[in-house]
């Protein structure tokens, strides 16, 4: 069974991923400028030991799962696509 859209949901549809690729592309921004930060902290008053590795690394592996979920493989919003196409199959197979 297909779900038609109408011109109306598939605008909101488009709206919400826009607004989930803006959220990316600021968390990104904010990454780098704040891990940018903690290098030069980092280097200039501590240069021995490098600890500034940890929160890119960390933050980083939140980043990549942000973006598999906007660009990629939407295992996290996969939830609501595939509720909706159960109930509708569980609701035909009652009718039956």
């Amino acid at each position: 069974m297909e779900i038609v859209l109408t011109e109306e949901q598939r605008y909101i549809q488009a709206k919400k991923r826009m607004e989930r690729i803006k959220g990316f592309y600021k968390h990104l921004t904010v990454y780098c400028f704040v891990v940018s930060i903690l290098i030069f902290i980092n280097l200039k008053f501590e240069p021995h030991f490098h600890w500034f590795w940890f929160s890119p690394i960390g933050w980083g592996i939140g980043l990549f799962i942000h973006w598999l979920n906007i660009f990629s493989f939407n295992y996290l919003s996969i939830g609501k696509n595939w509720e909706d196409r159960k109930i509708k199959e569980i609701m035909n197979a009652n009718k039956n």
